[in-house]
């Protein structure tokens, strides 16, 4: 994993005291402009040099009695960002407590909102992320309301970020190109257009939009060469080895951090110098390199102990453990592995946690570790259905706001022509007075128009009802595959009423070749962040696509197919042969890997893996609820992800369930079978069904 910064992030009760001392104790008072001048320049310094910076900010302390409150609050929230930089967020989180407080007191809502910036740095710093979150989107709301043009870029950028963290990109790219609109206009502060460009590079590597995300950096490093800023250049920088080694650049990726590095030392960045040497061990484990890799990421925690960067750190522990598992330290690489994700949940980054669970499972795959990896793999797929869900009703809300909008203008049209309407009748009744023989056409005028008004109140109706039709069809189908959605079956399942009461021979071993059942089949796509990573999301896309026209043919047209999540699908099959479910699994394995997908100048071949089992799934004579069963098959899923990809393997049923429970069984399914509890059968992608026992598989 690789670190970033908050670019947009900018910057205690004995300062106070301080700034309210009398102009007599200021040795040689500086202008209000120049005083300003130099906050800013300190400002700067701070970000890279927070100590020499707080020695500076405390001398200058005397100078602003007499200020104004803008300058005074300046100087508070700078002593308050040093202190954050320094680790003391204490003290820092008092400093910006008190500019509120001030600003409150003085009824200023810039100060005020910088005052709230200033704290939701110090929360995200302390891990307090969802505390951040909030209290970000309140200050920009604030900040919006007053005409400080820096205050409104920042705060901008600020809400940006958080989105971005949130996995909401949609609503953070709106925000980022909001403030890069907003920084054009900003005067005083030129830094602001550097930071507002930097975190929408950042933000178009993040969505892979490279292309964009290229162009972006080109203007970024134009403006931040204009600032003459060594610590602003190294942050560009930064941002160019992201972009770099997301694209699949390790040359130039590594070309930025080496240069970065010598910028960082040289301006005695210690933070920033933590977190150059945590991406140049991700860079080397991007290439391979892994004891090197491990090298950069103990000389990082060595330095980050003593800046007091626990977020820089999180992302070491991180790196250190993937290079220790790569090398065969197994043990070692899952303490520090784990103490790095550790930092990832409390800062509730949630593509971050998602790529360093998916990336943690592939390297506990490789390393042997079959259990450590599934689990990881669940974490992650838990994490981006909740991703994909949040997105998917996200996208349901803004259709739904589309179109209350364009009913209320609707509305408002019909408003205005009826009051055009009235306003003709009143100067018709005028004219009745005066011009008798004009009467017969004006009612003739007037109903005209009421039957073109009624028309197109017809009109706007029927249009309505098409719009409420399509968006029942977006609540109910995936706009990309046009299968049915998470959403859609879950309602259909609440009500859903099998036909026939499981009979207790479901738990034998003993198959019925008469025995119809239902089933449900859950597949995974394996490999897919691969494809997406090596030639782009539009081919994964397309994927997406072959596999939901394959699962049309395989099945039947009374089978409810569905997107689950990601690169996840769901078949639910109301009625087949309990003995043909093994061949239905073969028919979807044989099916998706028979196809090649044609992408550009690529030929991609695709394979699934599969869990399935007959619906319902009685345990111990009780039918399962249909989610434990699916949460059955999603384990089954992931052993057989863990056996080799390309295969399925089916839940058959029980066996002695008096001596196991339901909850032992869901907690390790592999245990449970190879302990004789579960019957299993497995299917493979390019070999004839055969039944699943322990001691073939061990």
């Amino acid at each position: 994993m690789r670190n970033s910064w908050w670019l947009g992030r900018a910057g205690g009760g004995a300062l106070a005291a301080v700034l309210m001392l009398c102009p007599a104790l200021a040795l040689a008072q500086m202008d209000e402009a120049t005083l300003n001048s130099r906050l800013l320049d300190i400002r700067e310094q701070s970000r890279f040099v927070p100590d020499k910076a707080l020695a500076e900010l405390l001398t200058l302390a005397p100078q602003v009695a007499g200020k104004s409150p803008y300058t005074r609050a300046e100087l508070m929230i700078q002593i308050s960002a040093s202190r954050m930089r320094m680790g003391d967020n204490a003290g820092a989180l008092a400093g910006a407590e008190q500019v509120i407080a001030y600003g409150r007191s003085l009824k200023d809502d810039v100060i005020v909102a910088k005052g709230m910036l200033n704290k939701v740095y110090v929360l995200f710093d302390k891990a307090e992320v969802d505390a951040a979150h909030h209290l970000a989107f309140v200050a920009e709301k604030l900040a919006m309301t007053t005409t400080n043009a820096a205050l409104r870029t920042q705060a901008t950028i600020t809400a940006g970020q958080s989105y971005a963290e949130q996995g909401n990109f949609p609503q953070a790219l709106v925000k980022l190109q909001q403030a890069l609109d907003l920084s054009r206009t900003v005067r005083d502060d030129p830094a602001m257009l550097a930071a507002a460009l930097n975190a929408l590079t950042e933000l178009y590597t993040q969505m892979k939009e490279y292309d964009k995300a290229s162009d972006c950096l080109d203007e970024l490093l134009a403006e931040t060469e204009k600032l003459h800023s060594p610590g602003r250049m190294a942050m560009a920088k930064t941002t160019e080895y992201g972009l770099a080694i997301d694209s699949g650049q390790p040359k130039r990726a590594l070309r930025a951090l080496l240069y970065n590095l010598e910028l960082v030392r040289k301006l005695g960045a210690e933070r920033m110098v933590g977190a150059t040497l945590v991406n140049l061990s991700d860079s080397y484990l991007k290439q391979g390199d892994y004891p090197r890799a491990a090298q950069y990421a103990l000389e990082a925690l060595r330095v980050t102990q003593r800046s007091n960067d626990e977020s820089t750190a999180g992302v070491a522990h991180a790196n250190l453990g993937q290079a220790y598992l790569w090398m065969g330290r197994i043990a070692e690489g899952k303490q520090h592995y784990e103490a790095g994700m550790a930092r990832y949940e409390r800062e509730n980054n949630k593509p971050y946690l998602q790529a360093a669970l998916r990336e943690y499972g592939e390297a506990l795959e490789r390393s042997g570790d079959m259990a450590g990896a599934v689990s990881a793999y669940h974490r992650e797929r838990e994490l981006s259905n909740e991703l994909f869900e949040k997105q998917r009703q996200k996208s349901v809300l803004e259709l739904q706001e589309k179109y209350e909008t364009e009913k209320k203008q609707r509305q408002i049209e019909l408003l205005r022509r009826e009051n055009q309407l009235k306003g003709a009748e009143i100067d018709n009744r005028r004219l009745q007075q005066r011009i008798w023989w004009l009467l017969a056409l004006v009612f003739a005028l007037a109903s005209v128009m009421i039957g073109m008004l009624y028309r197109k109140v017809r009109n706007a109706n029927a249009r309505l009802e098409e719009k409420n039709l399509e968006l029942k069809a977006q609540s109910t189908l995936d706009p990309l595959t046009s299968l049915y959605n998470r959403r859609h079956f879950q309602e259909f399942m609440r009500g859903f009423k099998p036909q026939d009461k499981p009979r207790p021979d479901i738990e034998k071993r003993v198959e019925r070749h008469d025995d119809i059942v239902g089933a449900l089949f859950l597949l995974d796509v394996d490999h897919f962040k691969h494809i997406n990573d090596t030639y782009g999301h539009a081919a994964g896309d397309a994927v997406l696509k072959m596999i939901a026209e394959n699962l049309r043919i395989a099945l039947r047209e009374t089978d409810m197919i569905v997107r689950w999540g990601g690169e996840e699908f769901l078949a639910f099959l109301p009625a087949s042969p309990r003995h043909g479910l093994d061949d239905i699994a073969r028919r979807i394995l044989t099916g998706i890997s028979s196809q090649a997908i044609r992408y550009q100048e690529h030929e991609i071949s695709v394979n699934v893996s599969v869990g399935f089992s007959p619906f319902p799934l009685s345990a111990g004579g009780t039918p399962l609820p249909w989610e434990r069963a699916v949460n059955l098959i999603d384990m089954a899923l992931y052993m057989a992800k863990s056996h080799g990809r390309n295969r399925a393997y089916g839940v058959r049923g029980f066996a002695n369930f008096e001596r196991t429970s339901m909850e032992a069984i869901e907690q390790d399914l592999e245990l449970a079978w190879r302990e004789g509890f579960v019957d299993l059968s497995v299917v493979s992608g390019d070999a004839a069904p055969a039944a699943l026992t322990p001691a073939a598989a061990a």
